[in-house]
Formats: C-alpha cells, structure tokens, sequence
C-alpha cells in the first residue's frame, strides 16, 4: 500500500484516502487531458418509470462491458493518458484493474446520490479505485444496515486518491453532495475488475 494511503475510521469497511496523491502539476495536466480526450456522453437513464438525464456526464473504457442503473457501457479502447494512470493506480494500491468509468461533474448541482458498486460483475467484495481531478466535492458514506452508526463526509481534493475495498460495498453506500455554492468542474475515475 502507498505511504500516502491512509486508513479512514469505517467499521466493517475497508476504506483509504490519499489527498494529495498527485501534485498540483499533474491534477492540472490530467484534467485537461481528460476533459479533451475522453468521449464524453449524457447518458439517459430510468428512475420511477420515467426516463431522466444524469445530471453529469460518463465515459467507459476498458477491457469489459458494465451495467449500472439499467445501462449497458460496452467499452472505448484505453486512452494512452488513462493507461498512464491505471499504471500508478495499479502500483499504489497493489491491484489490477480492467476497466475505468469517468465521472464529469460540470458544477456543483451535479452529484451522486446514495448508492452502492455492488453490481454481481464486480464480485463479493470489490475494490474500486477512485482518482479526483479539478474542484474538490463533499464525499459522504452512510451505513447501510445500522441506523446506530453515524455518516461520514470528508472532502474529495483534487489530484486525491480514494481505496475501497473489502466489505465497504456491502456495509456501505456513498454518494456525492451537491452544493449551491458556486463551483468548478470535477473530473473523477473509479478503476474497478469486471469480472464477467
């Protein structure tokens, strides 16, 4: 595990974070890079029997299809810029990834709401590694069993590095907060191992 991942207090969880896993540099270059290259698409997707738009927009790339709230992402052959990445991802967290979905939050009334990567493709328990480009978004976990045990929220840097791993999916959901506040755009990566 890389020095910079630290352990994060979540009971029957396996969660680390990294803030500044890259440097100021690097966010700035992988950002634009992503915001140019990716082929980014506004997905539609059902929810209550109506069909809405994602209030962000997605790219999926790799070596597996996956499917998530009813689409079907058939993969984009790997960028060189996304390879580069997945290489360090890979090194930092000693685990192979095939496949990478790409968030674009535009502002901050983008987000995600509470949900868990418990999809069957992904396995038992999964680990899922998120990288974080561009302006920093509040980031929350909410147990999913236990009305005893309180939320977390902490804040999602930019050039951060999030690990999760172990029974995290299964105990815990996570989402994304919006914001009035006026904000930047954010980019996010999360790395994961289709396994069918």
């Amino acid at each position: 595990m890389h020095p910079l991942l630290q352990k994060l207090p979540l009971p029957d969880a396996d969660v680390w974070y990294a803030p500044g896993f890259f440097s100021q540099p690097e966010s700035e270059r992988y950002y634009s890079q992503l915001q140019e290259q990716v082929a980014w698409k506004q997905e539609k997707i059902k929810m209550f029997g109506k069909e809405t738009l994602l209030p962000r927009l997605t790219a999926w790339y790799g070596d597996k299809a996956y499917s998530y709230s009813g689409l079907k992402n058939e993969p984009q052959p790997w960028l060189p810029v996304l390879l580069q990445l997945k290489e360090q991802v890979e090194q930092a967290t000693n685990y192979s990834y095939n496949s990478v979905l790409l968030n674009l939050y535009p502002h901050g009334q983008s987000g995600m709401g509470w949900h868990s990567d418990d999809e069957p493709e992904l396995g038992p328990q999964p680990t899922i590694a998120s990288v974080s480009f561009g302006a920093p978004r509040r980031f929350g976990f909410k147990p999913r069993h236990s009305k005893a045990q309180p939320n977390l929220y902490f804040t999602l840097e930019d050039g951060s590095l999030l690990l999760m791993q172990g029974a995290t999916q299964r105990n815990w959901q996570h989402s994304i907060t919006k914001t009035a506040r006026p904000t930047g755009s954010r980019i996010n990566l999360t790395f994961r191992n289709i396994l069918s």
